[in-house]
This record gives structure tokens, sequence and C-alpha cells, in this order.
């Protein structure tokens, strides 16, 4: 093995190395997680909340065991293969080994090992948007249409995974007709791939077809109840914040694309960089939307420093490397849920500094809303299945909660046979009609808890209040299970007309 490729090695096990203790075993796996694991049990080309990529991840994760240390190893896997691409663009543009190990240091000690740390789609999102830039820089350097259909299959995975992607294109289609390589849009083999990529993708429109195009409801409801919220100068904020130890090399990196020679073919890529920025403010897009934007300038930037300082300058050489580790000190103290509620809470005034007490509703709150989300997933859990237990293993219970969170936990912690689901994201297709239900277990926000017992008690010939989450700290404090026993309607017919309703409103 070469010198580099050990270098490259020991980055890589530093990377898993950190990822897997920087969480607490205070925390659960987090509300979206549950989500994205359910859907494992539900395969289809696509889902109102994401299309279908995650899916069959989580069905690898259900195969290899299916636990929460599975979970958490594939984020950590994606983080660490977009530190590899990162390390081979950099040998692609002959870097040095200094170039090496300044792109490693900067990728390593960064928002990666925060975002790196969820079963979302964003860690592949940031490993793909890394990877479609390596293989341009491919085509570039050699023209051969091989890289333009790779292209295209990246550019498929990348909308099957997250259609965030497409800022990707919208970014960087302007900046390459600003520039010489505008002519790779009369090539032929530029809408071959074109076409491969669209094929790729039928399916999935396909379904969004059939479906209604619910992607277009959830984008307005995010839009509605989240991205409202978003202000721009907070977003342009937290871009310095994603990778303080490494602004000097992301901004060598824009400097050389214009001055260096070596990298005059890719000074498209300065354009595309802030027209990719600007579509995100414009749009109000949540600040880690653009995070894959990043890793691959890093690449650059890497290059040019260490080209200009080579022999010389033995001091940069030094400091440079550290500087990535030195500024994660501060979020391995406060970035990471590696800390317990009662040290944010000591410490809340840091918190509030670093606006990491804001939650998606403008408000500040006692912990991150990362971290809340991540707690008291167990204990209901356990209180759902103790109610089940209570009942008739031959009698169906329908187990109806209030967002794909509360369903999730239950379906993923739980004993039972009997699966929970919503009238809320992807649960609202997962119904299950060829079950005759006769007990219906109420799952009910704590802010709706009030009136379920008048609203839904005169159904059913027994009911009562079955227990509360008492964990402060959960997001779901306070959210009420109710035990309806003996149904004294037809609950299948009811149910049927609740959630083709629901599914009429979001198409």
């Amino acid at each position: 093995m070469s010198k580099q490729n050990q270098l490259l090695a020991c980055f890589v096990a530093a990377k898993f190395f950190l990822q897997f203790s920087l969480t607490s075993s205070f925390y659960e796996l987090h509300r979206d997680e549950f989500l994205h694991l359910d859907q494992a049990n539900h395969l289809a080309w696509g889902y109102t909340s994401v299309p279908p990529l995650t899916s069959w991840i989580s069905l690898l994760i259900k195969q290899l065991g299916n636990s929460e240390m599975v979970v958490r190893f594939f984020p950590a896997l994606f983080g660490a293969a977009t530190m590899v691409i990162v390390w081979k663009t950099v040998e692609k543009l002959r870097g040095s080994t200094l170039a090496l190990i300044l792109a490693g240091s900067c990728l390593l000690f960064s928002v990666l090992l925060r975002l790196n740390i969820l079963y979302q789609p964003n860690s592949l999102d940031v490993l793909l948007w890394t990877t479609f830039y390596y293989v341009l820089i491919g085509y570039l350097q050699t023209k051969h249409p091989r890289w333009l259909y790779l292209a295209a299959l990246v550019f498929a995975a990348g909308m099957l995974n997250k259609y965030n992607f497409a800022f990707l294109l919208l970014g960087l289609f302007p900046a390459l007709l600003l520039s010489r390589h505008r002519k790779v849009f009369v090539h032929k083999h530029f809408y071959g791939a074109a076409a491969f990529g669209i094929v790729l993708l039928l399916p999935n429109v396909w379904w969004q077809f059939q479906h209604g195009f619910p992607v277009i409801h959830h984008m307005k409801e995010l839009s509605d109840t989240q991205l409202k919220y978003v202000d721009r100068w907070h977003f342009l904020r937290e871009q310095f914040l994603f990778f303080l130890g490494g602004i000097p090399v992301l901004i060598a990196g824009l400097y050389g694309l214009r001055c260096y020679r070596p990298f005059r073919e890719l000074r498209f890529f300065v354009f595309s960089f802030f027209f990719t920025l600007l579509i995100f403010l414009l749009l109000k897009g949540k600040s880690y939307y653009a995070i894959g934007l990043y890793p691959i300038y890093f690449a650059f930037g890497a290059v040019f420093i260490a080209y200009r300082i080579r022999e010389k300058q033995t001091l940069a050489k030094l400091l440079l490397p550290i500087l990535p580790p030195l500024s994660f000190i501060p979020m391995f103290l406060y970035a990471f849920p590696n800390r317990d509620a009662d040290y944010i809470k000591v410490n809340k005034a840091r918190y509030l500094s670093l606006g990491m007490l804001r939650w998606e509703d403008g408000k500040d709150h006692e912990l991150p809303q990362d971290f809340a989300d991540m707690l008291g997933w167990k204990e209901l859990a356990a209180k759902t299945d103790s109610l089940v237990q209570t009942l008739p293993e031959e009698e169906a219970v329908l187990i109806l909660c209030d967002n794909y969170g509360q369903a999730g936990a239950i379906n993923y912690y739980g004993k039972s046979k009997q699966k929970a689901v919503s009238l809320n994201a992807d649960y609202l297709y997962w119904f299950d009609f060829s079950k005759k239900y006769v007990h219906f277990i109420r799952i009910k926000q704590a802010s709706e808890a009030a009136t379920e017992m008048e609203k839904t008690a005169p159904y059913f010939e027994e009911s009562r209040l079955a227990g509360t989450i008492k964990n402060t700290h959960a997001r779901e404090f306070g959210t009420t299970l109710f035990l309806f026993r003996h149904s004294k309607i037809n609950l299948n017919e009811r149910l049927q007309q609740e959630v083709t309703a629901a599914q009429k409103r979001t198409h």
C-alpha cells in the first residue's frame, strides 16, 4: 500500500471512530430515522416524504439486523466515502501529499461529523453532489463520453435520493453556458446521457403521477411550516460555521480557480458556486441544503495552497492542516448529541449564542431540536406494547398516531406484532384494511390530547386515558395514549373514509 493510501486509511479510520463517539447513550434514534427505516417494510418507487433510494438502503439495514449501530454505520460510511472522493479529486488534480492531508483535515473536522450522525438522505446527498463534480472533472480532463453517462447515473441516484439534487444542475448549467464548455450541450453523447438519466428516473415520475404528485404538496407544506421561518442572513452565517477551520482553504480554492493555470478548464466552478448559493438564498432553502456544494472546493483549495507554499513557509505547512481540528473543539463541546440535557441547561447561554436552541418554529427551546427529537421514543414504544398486551391476540387493534415519528418509533422499538400507522407522511399509504379492527389505541400530541376522549369515547364500549410521555426533555413530552375497546361502529369503514380524505388533501 502506498504512503498516500495509508494516509487515506488513517483518515477513514478516524472518521468512523469520531462518528461512533459523538452520540451519547442518553439519546435514541431520531424522529426522521424511524420513517426511513419503516420504508423497508413498504418498498415502492416513491414516497410522499422522499424519493425511493433511502428505502433500498433501509432494506439492507434491516437485513443486517436493524440495530442502532447498523443504522448509524451507513451515514458514517457515506461521510467517509465523501472524504475518499475529495481525496481522489486531489490526486486527479495532481496535488501533493500536503494537499491530500489538508483536504482530508477540512472534511474530517467539519459539519459532516454532525450531518453523518443521523440516518437521513442528507449524508448520501452530500456524497452524490461531490461524486457528480468529480465525474464532471473526469470528463473535462479526458472528454471521454463514458464520463457523461456516469454523470447521468450519479444524477439519477441523486434525484432518487433527494430532490434537493436538482439545485446542483440549476447552479451548474448557467456557469457552463458562460464558459467555453457550453459546447457540451451540442454533443450527441450529452443527450444520450440525458436520456439515460431520464429513463432511470421514470419509475419515480410514474409513481408521482399515479399518486397525484404528492411531492408538490409536501414542498408546499414544507414552505408553509418551515421555510417561511428561514432567515437569509442566518443562512449565510451558518455557511461559514459549517467548515469553520477550512474557510482559508475554501477561499483559496475559489481564488485558485481564477488564477492558477492548471485550473484553467475548471474556472466555471467559481460561477457555479455563487449561482448555487444564490438560488438557495432566493428560494429560502434551509442552510444545510447547501452542504453538498462545498467538499469539492476543498480539493481545489488544498491543491492550490500546497502548490503556492511548496518547499517554503514551513510554518504554514504545519498550521493549515491543524486549523480544522482546532475549530472542532468548540463544535465537540456544543454541536453534537454527546452531552445530556443537564449539561445543555447549565450551558444554555452558549447554546443560545450559537443559535442551536432555535427550532423550525422560529422559537428558542431547552434543547436543540434534533436532540429533543432523539428522546422519548423507547418510553412511547414500551407503553404502547403494554397496552397491546392487555388485549386479546386474536383481535386486531388499530394503533393510530399523530405523526410519523410516533408510528415509526413504535414499529422500531416495539415488540408487538401490531404495527402503528398515521395519517401523516408515508404512513398515509400503509394502512392494512384486510384486518377487522375491534380496538383502538390513539396516540395524541400534548397540544391536541384534551378533546380526544370526548370526541372518540362515544363510539366504543370502553375508553380510558392510558398514559403520557414523561420525559420532559423530549419533543414528544406530554404525548398521550388513549385506549378504546370494542368499537360500536364499523371502524374499518370509518378509517377508510379518513384515509381517503387525507390522501386527497395531498394531491
